[in-house]
C-alpha cells in the first residue's frame, strides 16, 4: 500500500479552509495532518473536506488557540491523544490507518520570545512538553508510527537561515535541539525529510514580519516528518512545497509531504 502524507500548520482551519481544500485538489495527499486549527472540534469544515474524498477526520480542538486534526481518504480510526505537560491544550491526536500505522500530529509549544525558563513560563513549557515526549516513546516503543507536525524546532544548522544568528533565538537554541534530539532517540524516530534531502538549505516557515519572504528567504524548517527504523526505509519522495507560501492569505509555513509504501 502506497500512500502520501502532508503536514501543515493552517494557522486557522476555518479562515484557510479555502487553502485547505485547494490542496486537497492539487496535491491530494491521502492523509492530511493540520496544527493550530484554532477551532473548537465540531466548528472544522469537515463537510467540504468530506466532498473532496477526505472521509476520515480525528480532531482535538480548542476555540482561538492550538488544535490538531487529521484528514484521510484511507480509513482511519482514532488512536488516542496525550496531554503533555499537562497543559490543557489541544496539541495532540494520533490516528491508526487500515495498514496499521499510527500517524502522530503533535503541535508542539511555540516556546515564546525569551529562551530562558526562569524569566519565560512558555519557554519552560515548550521543555516540559518535549520532555514529556520523551519519556512516554521511552516507556513504550513505538512500532509502525510516523509522527508529524510543527514541532517549532529547527534542528540543523542547514534548517535555519543562520545558524551563528539564531543560537540564541527560540526555536534553534541549543537546549532545544538536545530536547527534541532525545524525544527523536527515545522513540527510534528517523527525520524522514533529511533521510531523503539530507544535505542544503530547507525551510518551511518564513516569518509574516519580512515584507518579500521569499526574497529574504530568512526560513526555518520548523515543520517535520518522523517514522519509526522499523518503517522509515519505505519513505521516499520528500518535498516541502515552498510555493504555497505565496498563496493568497497563506499560512506561514508550507506543508511537508513524504510518501510511504508499505
Amino acid at each position: 500500500m502506497s500512500f502520501t502524507l502532508a503536514t501543515w500548520n493552517i494557522n486557522s482551519v476555518r479562515l484557510r479552509e479555502g487553502l485547505v481544500a485547494r490542496l486537497m485538489r492539487e496535491e491530494a495527499p491521502d492523509v492530511l495532518c493540520l496544527q493550530e486549527c484554532k477551532s473548537p472540534v465540531e466548528s472544522i469544515p469537515f463537510e467540504s473536506f468530506r466532498a473532496l474524498g477526505y472521509e476520515h477526520m480525528v480532531a482535538r480542538g480548542q476555540k482561538g488557540y492550538n488544535g490538531v486534526a487529521i484528514f484521510s481518504k484511507i480509513p482511519m480510526e482514532e488512536a488516542g491523544a496525550g496531554d503533555y505537560a499537562n497543559l490543557g491544550h489541544a496539541r495532540h491526536v494520533a490516528g491508526r490507518l487500515a495498514n496499521g500505522v499510527t500517524v502522530h500530529n503533535f503541535y508542539v509549544p511555540a516556546g515564546g520570545d525569551v529562551p530562558d525558563r526562569e524569566v519565560n513560563e512558555k519557554f519552560g513549557q515548550k521543555l516540559d512538553y518535549l520532555t514529556h515526549m520523551r519519556d512516554e516513546f521511552a516507556a513504550k516503543a513505538p512500532e509502525r508510527a510516523i509522527l508529524v507536525g510543527d514541532l517549532n524546532i529547527a534542528p540543523r544548522e542547514d534548517d535555519v537561515w543562520s545558524h551563528k544568528q539564531l543560537l540564541k533565538i527560540v526555536s534553534h537554541t541549543p537546549i532545544e535541539v538536545e530536547h527534541l534530539d532525545a524525544v527523536m532517540k527515545a522513540g527510534n524516530w528517523v527525520d524522514v525529510t533529511r533521510q531523503d534531502i539530507p544535505e542544503g538549505l530547507l525551510y518551511s516557515w518564513w516569518s509574516y514580519r519580512a515584507k518579500d519572504w521569499s526574497a529574504a528567504d530568512k526560513g526555518r524548517r520548523l515543520d517535520h516528518i518522523w517514522a519509526t527504523a522499523d518503517i522509515a526505509g519505505a519513505a521516499s519522495g520528500s518535498r516541502i512545497l515552498r510555493d504555497v507560501r505565496g498563496w493568497e492569505q497563506p499560512s506561514d509555513h508550507a506543508p511537508v509531504f513524504a510518501t510511504f509504501d508499505l
